[in-house]
């Protein structure tokens, strides 16, 4: 009992430690991608600045922007190898740190988080149609994406490897938890996938040893009956996008 105790208190002062693994970059640091870009910073207020990339085409035509809502690790460098997939077919990528990654500033909550890719969605619809819109998650921020999805009107949100709820997630790891209570975070990307009322793609593979495939199975659940939750079969959290599945559905989506 006691150990069980133990575990319990770390796992409650530690959750941040577990879901987030940022990299911090100096304010004057310079970005250095293949792709054509532009750095944005977006002030909030004093202490809360969000900055993000914009990736584009390298030729003039726009089919659209992707938001794209990157996971818990580093910040828009690890990510940016992905927006090729996304810029070879006409697409912008706009790319966002959280609070904290690269050179984000202010405190993470999920509020906040929140509150910020709200307003990057509201300032992508001042440019573009709702139909040129389109809402990308991956890992933590298939939550992210999912709220954003839930909140406006866009042409299709896309999710690669996505969890339940991340007190569903922690369940996952430590089921002798109560962890729908000890969860700092809730995000409960199922709630969110509900109120979506346009396309729903989801990418999750077999192996994915993060967010095990049995816990992002569970969303199947809530979706509609055009929505698709696409199987990869020995397909891990770190290498979808190196099936051919993955890259055939991807394009012929963004082609859509």
């Amino acid at each position: 009992m006691l150990l069980y105790a133990i575990i319990g208190i770390a796992l409650y002062y530690l959750q941040e430690v577990f879901l987030f693994h940022p990299e911090k970059l100096a304010r004057e640091y310079v970005y250095h991608f293949d792709e054509p870009f532009k750095e944005i910073n977006i002030p909030f207020n004093e202490v809360d600045t969000v900055n993000m990339v914009q990736f584009f085409p390298k030729d003039s035509v726009r089919r659209g922007v992707v938001l794209y809502f990157h996971g818990n690790k580093q910040n828009i460098e690890r990510y940016a190898k992905f927006v090729t997939n996304f810029t070879k077919n006409g697409y912008e990528v706009w790319m966002e740190d959280y609070p904290g990654f690269g050179k984000s500033t202010g405190k993470r909550t999920e509020k906040k988080i929140y509150q910020q890719a709200l307003e990057i969605q509201k300032m992508a619809a001042a440019q573009f149609g709702k139909d040129s819109i389109i809402l990308y998650g991956k890992s933590f921020g298939t939550g992210v994406a999912a709220y954003v999805a839930s909140q406006t009107n866009c042409k299709r949100l896309i999710l690669e490897t996505p969890y339940y709820s991340i007190p569903a997630l922690f369940g996952c790891y430590a089921p002798v938890y109560p962890t729908q209570r000890m969860s700092t975070y809730k995000i409960p990307t199922n709630e969110y996938l509900q109120e979506v009322n346009y396309p729903i793609t989801i990418f999750h593979g077999t192996d994915d040893g993060v967010i095990p495939y049995r816990c992002a199975a569970k969303l199947k659940a809530v979706l509609k009956p055009t929505d698709e939750f696409i199987t990869i079969e020995d397909g891990t959290h770190h290498n979808l996008a190196t099936f051919d599945l993955y890259k055939t559905k991807l394009d012929s989506l963004l082609k859509q």
